[in-house]
């Protein structure tokens, strides 16, 4: 495992996440780490990044400490090996979880094509490490079956990555989609056999579960919660829940709102898309702009920071997505809704509603899609299970279908 990068280069990070707002316990946590890396490297003969996180699991730490290692583990490969910084917008996980160093050098160069390819064509990191991760285990199982090159995979072969002999289906539709980018993304370095490895891809139909909505009477407690003064809740947590549930803004776009995002004269939300990074204009109605305006008031702290949303407690760091999560518990807990293990309790299900809402109001769907930031129509179909009031309209009258009326008898 060949550190110089790292220890030539990790000053870098390090100024990189000071100047970007990381609290100094996270930042002092980096250096540890790196500094345990540049020094046991060598004795320890780790021969990637997986191994530095392994050598943590022969110990018995809680769950939540080795996540937070294999974070940190994570984002320090992702800095040395391709030279990301943190960004805040999701956890970086080990590459590969350690399967890339194991493939053959061919198959090591498909992943290493794509990635460069997928670079220039300025596809999101989370989704080229996402693809790319999906190839590498699946050109690892193919390795594992013989093959370490792409001329001695066969259809056979392919198709028992994604079947059991019983015919019982092993990986799901978007993990085949993700190994179909990579493929096609490296048709030029490997025209024949890439084109030949994408057709032994199996057909397979995509499938969605049922996406728990808020009911109408989850949505009134929620508006009376968010209303009421009398209750836990923080100024911050109610304007972001007034955000969520009128505009169905994402996540990461609430917590990554500044100062600047908020336009008053023009009464507008003005953003650049996280997921999508396009750009999203949104009205600012009176009851979020005076949600808003309460916390900023009353209860932001003062800082030099630009970004809207705070932690409560010094040094007062930007609160991240993942924050985001917590704040939606508070809400529900506040309006006594969705307490029962299993109920959706994220943000997310405000975006739903209000897509839903929409569709039952008869907004077109492509008004829809520019509301919520979509970069395609086809987003909305998760939300159109939820759509009951033209369900309804698909309905068939039972009338010219005689039914006897024992199925009817409730004897």
């Amino acid at each position: 495992m060949n550190v110089q990068n790292l220890r030539d280069n990790y000053p870098k990070l390090i100024s990189h996440m000071e100047t970007n707002g990381y609290s100094k316990t996270y930042v002092d946590m980096f250096k540890r780490e790196i500094k345990k890396i540049l020094v046991s490297v060598d004795s320890k003969q780790w021969s990637c990044y997986r191994d530095v996180y392994l050598e943590y699991t022969k110990i018995p730490y809680s769950p939540d400490y080795l996540r937070d290692k294999r974070t940190i583990i994570g984002a320090i490969e992702q800095f040395d090996v391709f030279g990301r910084y943190p960004d805040g917008r999701y956890r970086h996980k080990l590459f590969s979880r350690g399967t890339y160093p194991l493939l053959s050098e061919e198959f090591k160069s498909v992943i290493d094509y794509y990635c460069e390819a997928e670079k220039k064509r300025c596809k999101k990191d989370s989704t080229i490490y996402t693809e790319s991760h999906s190839a590498s285990t699946f050109f690892l199982s193919l390795k594992q079956k013989g093959m370490d090159s792409l001329d001695k995979i066969t259809e056979e072969a392919v198709l028992s990555v994604f079947m059991s002999p019983d015919e019982t289906l092993l990986r799901s539709c978007s993990y085949k989609k993700n190994i179909a980018a990579v493929l096609k993304a490296a048709i030029p370095y490997h025209p024949q056999t890439c084109s030949r490895i994408l057709a032994f891809l199996p057909a397979l139909r995509e499938t969605r579960k049922n996406i728990q909505y808020l009911r109408p009477e989850e949505i009134k407690k929620v508006k009376d919660t968010l209303d009421n003064n009398e209750n836990p809740l923080t100024f911050r947590d109610k304007a972001i829940g007034m955000l969520a549930l009128y505009t169905g803004m994402r996540s990461c776009d609430i917590a990554g709102l500044t100062l600047n995002s908020i336009d008053w004269k023009k009464d507008l939300i003005s953003i650049r898309q996280q997921k999508t990074e396009l750009p999203l204009e949104l009205p600012l109605i009176a009851v979020v702009g005076n949600a808003i305006y309460d916390y900023l008031t009353k209860e932001r702290p003062h800082t030099e920071s630009s970004y809207l949303f705070l932690s409560q407690n010094k040094p007062y760091d930007r609160l991240r997505s993942r924050s985001m999560g917590n704040v939606a518990v508070k809400i529900f807990k506040a309006a006594e809704i969705r307490q029962i293990k299993g109920d959706r309790k994220g943000l997310h299900i405000f975006r739903h509603h209000i897509a839903t809402t929409l569709l039952s109001n008869g907004v077109s769907q492509p008004v829809i899609s520019r509301t919520l930031g979509h970069s395609s129509v086809g987003s909305l179909e998760p939300y159109l299970s939820a759509d009951f009031s033209h369900l309804k309209e698909c309905s068939m009258s039972i009338e010219n279908f005689p039914v006897p009326k024992e199925v009817f008898s409730h004897e």
